[in-house]
């Protein structure tokens, strides 16, 4: 089969197309799915850079995201057939082969249905995001009706779907952008103040919005120093979500610890990586819970670029480059 094959860290360079063995089904509860789409993650971007994870397996397939249709099954999976149509967070850190293929072979309980309505690449670009948005704001933060969220980046690729979600939840949304285009897209996920972070101070313009107060939530996919400056733009006794790891000065620290601020970080790779079963199941639930509100059309994705899988170089320079909304998917099929 073809697959892209990471051969050493590196730049995009690094990213070479071959032909490599097809997996096959060797446990009763696997899955073999033939891949027809595949998403580009930031994550992946920093694997190929750093191969952080499993710094002594290469080569490997990267790609944690992926929609395909099933093509066989091990003798005890009960979920699904072959024909069916799944997507799924699955592999990709290096360790063993991800979605950059043609095939790739998964236990069923991490697959859910594609929801109906939505295409291969659309399904494919949501695993990732969809996982960290919804444990986010649902299981750390606990978004509730009426409150004030904050997003940060709201037009990327798990920012646009952080907005949706909250104004699910019954949430009133600002937003940070870096540009009109993109202002003009988060207004129309529900945004209800936009702030241009390039133009304006977002902190000010948060307290304008809250009248003094500050944002119930902060939603931080960012870091550096959004997250750091992010305290002062949080209600006194709110909460605030974090994707990122960041250090900040102690009179920072300080604010938050003086407003009683709680802080959640969202690691969304972590039941992967140490290979928690109970709780990729649980990624598994979101998957499908979350399947449903897209198959309902209450909350869409967008995918701002395709590119064949033989340009998934090409794809990580475009999401390196930091100037895309929503997610750039690659077309396997």
């Amino acid at each position: 089969m073809k697959a892209i094959v990471m051969t050493t860290p590196g730049e995009p360079d690094v990213l070479e197309l071959r032909d490599v063995r097809k997996p096959e089904v060797t446990r009763p509860t696997d899955l073999l799915v033939r891949i027809q789409a595949a998403s580009i993650n930031p994550l992946d971007t920093k694997v190929r850079k750093l191969n952080m994870f499993y710094p002594d397996r290469l080569p490997s397939i990267l790609g944690c995201d992926g929609a395909g249709v099933v093509e066989a099954v091990g003798a005890d999976v009960t979920r699904f057939r072959p024909g069916d149509e799944v997507y799924f967070f699955n592999n990709g850190l290096g360790g063993e082969a991800g979605c950059y293929a043609e095939y790739t072979v998964l236990n069923e309980a991490y697959a859910a249905r594609k929801p109906a309505g939505l295409s291969m690449a659309e399904a494919a670009a949501l695993p990732l995001v969809l996982i960290t948005a919804w444990q986010a704001l649902i299981d750390r933060v606990n978004v509730r009706a009426g409150e004030t969220i904050l997003v940060h980046a709201g037009a990327g690729g798990v920012g646009h779907l952080a907005i949706q979600l909250a104004k699910h939840l019954g949430a009133r949304v600002a937003a940070t952008v870096s540009n009109a285009d993109k202002a003009r897209f988060v207004e129309s996920l529900g945004a209800e103040r936009v702030i241009d972070y390039k133009e304006h101070d977002f902190v000010e313009q948060t307290l304008a919005w809250t009248r003094g107060v500050g944002a119930d939530v902060t939603f931080d996919t960012v870091g550096g120093p959004t997250f750091c400056q992010s305290f002062a733009a949080t209600r006194i006794y709110g909460r605030i979500a974090t994707l990122m790891t960041t250090p900040c000065e102690v009179a920072l620290l300080n604010k938050a610890r003086l407003r009683n601020l709680t802080i959640g970080y969202v690691q969304m790779t972590t039941p992967l990586f140490l290979g928690d079963h109970a709780h990729r199941c649980e990624q598994t639930r979101i998957l499908e819970d979350g399947g449903r509100l897209f198959a309902e059309g209450k909350l869409r994705v967008l995918v701002s670029e395709t590119l064949p899988l033989a340009e998934a170089a090409q794809a990580h320079r475009v999401v390196e480059a930091g100037h895309t909304s929503g997610k750039v998917v690659l077309d396997v099929d």
